[in-house]
């Protein structure tokens, strides 16, 4: 009587993703109280991550005075995020949870694509950022001439296509040829060798967090000594505190959300561990935290939103309010 009670009881421990078929994963059983926090986790993160983004998106798309090269750059880093917030969450999330995978191969494909492509499209956003920055400070007069509208939307084509072409690459394996995987049915992961850890470590971390680090020293010290040129009885000026505080914000978020991925990775490889989906996680809320960074700090971000969130935007003619009203 006992064994028997225990074997009805690994059974009832034991689930299958898919009950009729042999190749089936197993299936995570948590308890329900964790169920409900986890879902109501990940729908906040998703909610807060698309809302944000879409302001962003609605500003510039809307505003005529926000039709400007930079703004078109902080579109695109939306466009990524929004994105994440819109698929990439949900549905890593559902996976997280229910540790099971139920839209089939092809899904999984066209999703591990989107996850890979948006996440690398967000940094090079980031990264023509921080050169548009380094320009405008460092070469104000000619800015005008050096970014150009056309040249900007060339240079977001190029990070989506570049984007693009790297997922299909790093995740070939998994995207042509699933069944070579060894993976059991409802797994939708992608195991990685060695040698691609470090090759996606260096293109989506090492190089864009060399360039991104040293043009915003670049910035800084321009500011530095800009300010001693314009202001060098008052010391520290406005611009040089701004270029500090926003080196700061970027460096320190970019590094929060990705070094410890990193560490994981190299150290347990891609295995579903704790470790790694809490870093994974991290990673994804960077997503939410962009729109903070480039867009809350600025005061027309803040005036388009009002704009929007009170429906102001129907009124005939609100794509010329004035969204600068220190200009005047």
């Amino acid at each position: 009587m006992i064994d028997k009670s225990i074997m009805e009881d690994n059974r009832q421990e034991i689930q299958y993703c898919f009950l009729n078929n042999n190749l089936s994963c197993f299936k995570d059983v948590k308890p329900e109280v964790e169920y409900v926090i986890l879902y109501m986790f990940i729908s906040s993160l998703s909610v807060f991550t698309v809302f944000l983004n879409l302001l962003v998106i609605i500003s510039i798309s809307h505003f005529k005075q926000l039709h400007t090269p930079t703004n078109l750059l902080i579109l695109s880093l939306a466009v990524a995020d929004l994105i994440v917030g819109l698929i990439v969450i949900p549905l890593m999330g559902h996976l997280f949870i229910e540790s099971c995978w139920y839209f089939g191969e092809t899904f999984c494909s066209l999703f591990l694509f989107i996850s890979f492509m948006v996440v690398s499209a967000s940094l090079g956003n980031l990264v023509f950022i921080s050169v548009d920055r380094y320009i405008a400070v460092s070469d104000p007069l000619r800015y005008t001439v050096r970014v150009t509208t056309d040249k900007v939307v060339f240079c977001i084509v190029i990070n989506w296509l570049c984007s693009s072409i790297y997922s299909i690459i790093i995740l070939y394996d998994t995207m042509f040829y699933p069944k070579t995987q060894d993976k059991c049915y409802g797994d939708c992961s992608v195991s990685f060798k060695t040698e691609h850890v470090v090759t996606d470590l260096i293109v989506t971390f090492v190089a864009p967090a060399s360039v991104i680090m040293s043009i915003y020293v670049k910035i800084f010290c321009v500011a530095k000594y800009q300010a001693k040129v314009v202001n060098s009885v008052i010391g520290v000026s406005k611009s040089q505190r701004k270029a500090a505080k926003t080196l700061g914000i970027v460096v320190m978020v970019y590094f929060m959300c990705w070094i410890p991925y990193y560490i994981v990775t190299l150290i347990q490889g891609n295995e579903s561990t704790v470790e790694f989906n809490i870093t994974c996680w991290i990673l994804y809320m960077n997503s939410c935290m962009n729109p903070l960074i480039y867009a809350l700090f600025y005061k027309w971000f803040r005036i388009s939103a009002k704009h929007i969130m009170t429906l102001k935007i129907f009124k005939p003619s609100s794509q010329y309010f004035s969204l600068f009203p220190d200009d005047k």
